[in-house]
């Protein structure tokens, strides 16, 4: 009898502390909503207010989702982790800061469906100061006083993915891919149009631009420089100050450069199968690249 007593009475200690380990314990998928409370634990039936809020309440390699529609913060990731609003409206509206500051060392980053406005006041839409690698799908990025999308990161081998975007309206770069070591960059149906550069590229970077537009950026639809590596594929590049300003290596093939003030402005590589035509001043020629073979053209 003694001994009964003495093991519900263990029992009855205990459930108080698992109950209070499950509470604190991180969940693999959370959610926001724009009604929600980041005092809630960032469940379906009890979500959170803001993108700060649900990420402390997220595990690792976890994914935060938009319940419905709403605008939930400027938030700095410094974890693997997936923000995925689609098909739900999810927006982050912020003024005199960055939207996304990315800062998660060996981590992979996803963010889908989000449209990110700096209201003109805004320094950077997605800032990446550390990541092995970062996707941005189906985003909206704008009216930013630096850059759209500002990749600076200083580790070797780190990624950037942008697909099926459009970043718009920044002051500077739409896309700055200027990270201090080699870093790779895939661009393909991203729309970069009005802002200061459609992508700059620094020393180091390699950037693959592929059914892409770049147009009315007020200095170059693609600039590159020296020791940077670009190469643009089915891109329309038009209605720029100049249209492609190399310094580093630019290949080009299958793309339209056209109604800029300058077409090209430097040495560039031509697959020879570009339309270049009615640019105020069409510029430097690109040289055309070795004749093409039967199994590939060079």
């Amino acid at each position: 009898m003694y001994r009964s007593i003495f093991l519900a009475s263990i029992v009855g200690l205990a459930i108080p502390l698992l109950t209070a380990g499950t509470a604190n314990a991180q969940a693999t998928r959370t959610w926001v909503s724009g009604v929600g409370d980041d005092a809630n634990p960032c469940s379906r039936t009890a979500p959170c207010k803001t993108f700060a809020g649900a990420i402390s309440k997220t595990a690792v390699n976890g994914e935060i989702n938009c319940l419905d529609p709403g605008g939930f913060g400027g938030v700095t990731i410094t974890k693997s982790i997936t923000i995925d609003c689609h098909e739900i409206f999810g927006s982050i509206l912020v003024s005199g800061t960055n939207g996304v500051v990315i800062n998660a060392a060996g981590g992979k980053v996803v963010l889908r469906n989000i449209n990110i406005d700096g209201v003109t006041t805004g320094l950077s839409g997605v800032s990446i100061i550390s990541a092995a690698s970062v996707w941005l799908e189906d985003m909206m990025i704008m009216e930013f006083t630096q850059k759209g999308v500002n990749d600076v990161r200083t580790n070797a081998g780190g990624q950037l993915f942008i697909k099926n975007s459009t970043i718009r309206n920044n002051t500077g770069p739409g896309i700055l891919a200027a990270g201090a070591a080699t870093n790779s960059v895939v661009l393909e149906n991203v729309h970069s149009v009005g802002n200061g550069f459609g992508v700059a590229v620094g020393t180091g970077n390699n950037v693959v631009i592929s059914r892409s537009v770049m147009s009315g950026n007020a200095t170059a639809g693609i600039e590159a420089d020296l020791g940077a590596q670009v190469n643009v594929a089915t891109t329309v590049i038009s209605h720029n100050g100049t249209g492609v300003q190399p310094g580093g290596t630019v290949l080009l093939s299958n793309s339209d450069i056209m109604f800029n003030n300058t077409g090209i402005s430097g040495a560039t590589t031509s697959f020879g199968n570009n339309r270049i035509f009615g640019n105020a001043a069409a510029g430097t020629a690109p040289t055309v690249g070795a004749a093409s073979t039967d199994h590939g053209q060079q």
